[in-house]
């Protein structure tokens, strides 16, 4: 079963999760330091928020799926449509061990696909970074493969 997944990059964690779980009517599923998860049963949404992000505002959206069926089915839409994806197989970010895939609409707002695996105890880690739609934050598309930016916050 699919599920709408919304990250938004935020400047105060702790008054956006008392926010945030008031507005939801629930603590977080997940709390870190530098991040917060609510998995949201109706509306089904994955709605995290972290202090990641370049600036403060809508990092990323997307689609969780449950089985590597769906994720192969929604790829194969991407791909039919000849629009520009990058996969990434065994990522580590967001606390989480995915198999993904990202594009970019045409304004510029990336979107990833993902199947969660297990979590991790850091919220994430590579050799390289990406370059294209959120090069500063964790969890972005990976079509342009860079050195990673000399920045505090990038990881992924």
């Amino acid at each position: 079963m699919k599920r709408f997944h919304v990250h938004v990059a935020v400047d105060d964690l702790a008054a956006n999760v008392r926010f945030y779980s008031t507005a939801f009517g629930m603590p977080p599923t997940v709390e870190k330091p530098d991040y917060a998860k609510w998995m949201i049963e109706d509306p089904r949404i994955n709605f995290a928020i972290s202090t990641r992000g370049k600036s403060p505002g809508v990092d990323h959206l997307g689609i969780q799926v449950d089985t590597e069926e769906e994720l192969t089915a929604l790829r194969a839409q991407v791909a039919k449509a000849e629009i520009e994806a990058s996969d990434q197989k065994q990522t580590e970010c967001c606390y989480a061990l995915s198999d993904k895939y990202w594009t970019t609409d045409p304004q510029g707002i990336a979107w990833e696909t993902y199947r969660t695996l297990g979590s991790v105890p850091v919220y994430g880690k590579s050799s390289r970074s990406v370059a294209k739609a959120i090069s500063a934050a964790c969890c972005s598309p990976a079509s342009e493969i860079a050195e990673p930016a000399p920045s505090a916050k990038a990881c992924c």
